[in-house]
């Protein structure tokens, strides 16, 4: 069985079972099993597993039991086991200790590497109650074996050079420069020969003088290409950096919302922090270890002309310890997973303490979030000590044989000058070309960790280049014009038989067989107590997501033959969870128009009633309000969101709770406002006051995901059922 790490915090279910499907010679992308595992930002359950496992060719069971019953089904591992209540982690077999009567437990934790448990550890993580514990045994059927798995796009070197294709004049000067550096580089040793053979031996001082006066202006040369090429890599780096991030960030934010839901803050801004081991292998590491091998194979051919037995030696000596080096780069691979988790895991704890420091202060939970960081950092610095191993044994074993290799070569050297075969001169001249060796060599290692770490990187960012993007070529545009349909029914949205789950086919459903009709040019509400699915139909409409089950259609267009960008741009929307976002108010209203219009904005504002409160504001408008709202109350941001919406003028507006925060005053000024906008548009409102809800031209009543009444406000409240209880309490009841 070939160990398989997490790449992402929630990654740890796919990555156990690619591990057991290794073990039959079988290589699934975690990729596809994240997809098919229907995993959630809160990671994915055990019966998603099951359902991939299946889906991929595994007979599954799943069953709680004790160690001496997980010990009888030893023939059926490898086995997935919950564990710690949040992790799932490989049962690669159990081993007894002859000489001590114990079993050890050899687990894959895909977070952390191959573990070796005793009993007693083992079940301090295993047995959740009852003294029992979680196992999946999966068992590959027929199926299995016919079935291909998907292939996995390989990071080829070439398609990381290709950043460097627009910056072809540039890097020809630093070849130029690189070229010069070698040449002057190749000069030094006989220039120390000549010192010593003619200069010293001869007692020529002229000779000494001119000798010592050339090897300045060489020096000074050398530092003047460094600069200049320093310069030049500054500027391409930084390019680079940009063109690398920049594609990541196009592409991911042309993914469908499903995609954002199986990912953490942290998981995110970590591969974007990558592209810095990125730039470096580009910059750096791959241009100045090509002209490194020039300079080696130079130096290589010259010390050839000297002595054929110290190039031998040499030669050998180095093949050794670069085998060295690349045995331990492959350790390390895993282990970089490690870190960037550990990496991700510290960034989200961040943004949770500064996003979150208000609670924490009010329920004094300050010092519990402090030290559950603290014990991130435990890991992280657990892992690195781990890296630092790894690095040192690396790095260690590679010095030691780089010096045996220079003693062996001196002491070659120095018996051919005690027999006179070679001169004092050719002796300096060849340990200086030794030591001109060693620094390619010790280069090309660095090159060889610099391009693991960035086809690791690049792999990480081009994650997402293997998901389909929402904007298809053969989806057509939402057609919004008003009046009938061909066969001569009002055109409007229809849901038919909707059904929707989060996490496939087995867990529970959002919303369920759901018919609705939903008239061009009328006001739709939807009530229903919170989890009644009221916000995830909106999202459908929205073509955030894709229902389960059932077809939604726009003027008896199915919703899935329609661009998703084409449907919003004609909605007018205010999320419960509605985004305020770091600039000023009037961007923050205007988004994406380029060039704001002044009237529109105006009649927007006035609508939202919020006109009063930015005339108050020193600077009006170009007031800049903080990410997320920070610095205004609830009820000015949902204001904002309102004037956003208006701004649009859409065909559709859909409203989810867009008065919640407002008082009764506010409320009223808006919706009547609102009731002169809502003219000729199609309104969907999600509310749980009666003033918003009452004068709608029909209401929804939802409950645990159905319909469960429809009407309007006379005859739901005549009904004396689900929507007379829900707004019994209110005072508008009676009017």
């Amino acid at each position: 069985m070939k160990f398989i790490p997490q790449h992402d915090q929630m990654d740890c279910g796919p990555a156990c079972l690619a591990m057991v499907a290794s073990k039959y010679k079988k290589k699934y992308p975690l990729d596809y099993l994240r997809e098919i595992s229907f995993i959630s930002r809160e990671g994915v359950s055990l019966l998603g597993i099951s359902e991939a496992s299946k889906k991929i060719g595994f007979d599954t069971f799943s069953a709680k039991l004790t160690t001496q019953e997980l010990f009888e089904q030893k023939k059926l591992f490898p086995c997935i086991l919950h564990w710690n209540q949040n992790h799932f982690v490989v049962l690669k077999k159990i081993t007894k200790d002859w000489y001590s009567d114990s079993f050890y437990y050899h687990i894959a934790d895909p977070s952390h590497g191959i573990i070796k448990l005793s009993e007693k550890d083992f079940k301090k993580s295993w047995i959740s109650e009852e003294n029992q514990g979680i196992g999946l045994f999966l068992n590959p059927n027929e199926e299995f074996y016919s079935i291909v798995p998907p292939k996995q796009a390989e990071i080829k070197l070439r398609e990381i050079l290709g950043y460097l294709k627009p910056y072809k004049k540039r890097i020809s000067i630093l070849v130029v420069l690189l070229l010069l550096g070698s040449g002057v580089s190749l000069i030094f040793p006989f220039l120390t020969q000549t010192l010593i053979d003619k200069g010293v031996n001869g007692k020529d001082f002229n000779v000494i003088t001119l000798i010592l006066l050339a090897q300045l202006s060489l020096y000074i040369g050398n530092i003047t290409i460094d600069i200049i090429r320093n310069r030049i890599m500054l500027y391409i780096g930084t390019n680079v950096s940009i063109a690398i991030i920049s594609d990541f960030l196009s592409k991911v934010l042309k993914l469908p919302l499903k995609f954002f839901d199986t990912k953490m803050k942290g998981d995110f801004n970590q591969r974007i922090q990558d592209n810095e081991r990125i730039e470096g292998f580009l910059t750096s590491q791959s241009l100045i270890t090509f002209f490194s091998m020039i300079t080696f194979l130079v130096f290589f051919g010259v010390l050839w002309t000297y002595n054929v037995g110290i190039m031998l030696t040499y030669t050998f000596l180095t093949v050794i310890s670069l085998m060295w080096s690349i045995y331990w780069l492959k350790k390390r691979k895993s282990l970089d997973y490690f870190r960037f988790q550990q990496r991700g895991e510290n960034q989200e704890s961040i943004y949770e303490i500064i996003n979150g420091v208000t609670e924490m202060k009010i329920n004094h939970f300050e010092e519990f979030k402090r030290k559950e960081w603290e014990k991130i950092q435990h890991r992280l610095f657990k892992i690195n000590i781990r890296i630092l191993k790894i690095d040192q044994l690396q790095l260690s074993g590679f010095e030691f044989l780089n010096q045996i290799k220079n003693i062996l070569v001196t002491f070659i050297a120095a018996t051919l000058v005690v027999k006179d075969t070679i001169s004092l001169g050719q002796l300096l001249a060849v340990s200086f070309i030794i030591g001109q060796l060693n620094s390619p060599i010790n280069q090309l290692v660095t090159f060889f960790r610099s391009l693991q770490d960035a086809k690791l990187s690049l792999s990480r960012l081009n994650e997402v280049q293997n998901h389909p993007e929402e904007e298809q070529e053969e989806l057509k545009p939402l057609n919004i014009k008003s009046g009938y349909l061909s066969n001569g029914t009002l055109k409007g949205i229809k849901l038919d038989n909707i059904s929707f789950q989060y996490e496939g086919p087995k867990s529970p459903f959002v919303l369920k067989d759901i018919k609705l009709s939903i008239p061009e040019g009328k006001v739709t509400a939807v009530v229903g107590a919170s989890g009644s699915g009221k916000t995830t139909l909106m999202k459908l409409l929205l073509r955030f997501y894709d229902p389960s089950n059932g077809i939604i259609t726009y003027n008896g267009d199915d919703i899935l033959t329609l661009s998703p960008k084409s449907i919003r741009e004609n909605c007018g929307v205010v999320m419960q969870d509605g985004y305020i976002f770091s600039d000023t108010i009037e961007r923050n209203i205007a988004t994406g128009d380029e060039n704001i219009d002044r009237e529109k904005l105006d009649h927007a504002v006035k609508v939202a009633n919020i006109e009063s409160f930015i005339e108050s504001l020193p600077l009006g408008y170009n007031t800049k309000i903080g990410a997320a709202g920070n610095g205004i109350s609830g009820g000015q941001k949902q204001r904002i969101l309102i004037a956003r919406a208006v701004y649009k003028n859409p065909h559709y507006i859909f409203f989810d709770e867009a008065t919640s925060a407002l008082d009764a005053e506010n409320e009223k000024i808006i919706h009547d406002n609102l009731q002169s906008f809502f003219k000729g548009k199609t309104v969907l409102i999600i509310a749980h006051r009666l003033s918003t809800v009452k004068n709608a031209d029909q209401i929804i009543v939802l409950k645990h995901g159905e319909i469960v009444e429809q009407g309007n406000h006379q005859e739901l409240v005549a009904l004396k059922n689900e929507y007379y209880n829900l707004v019994k309490n209110q005072l508008e009841l009676g009017s």
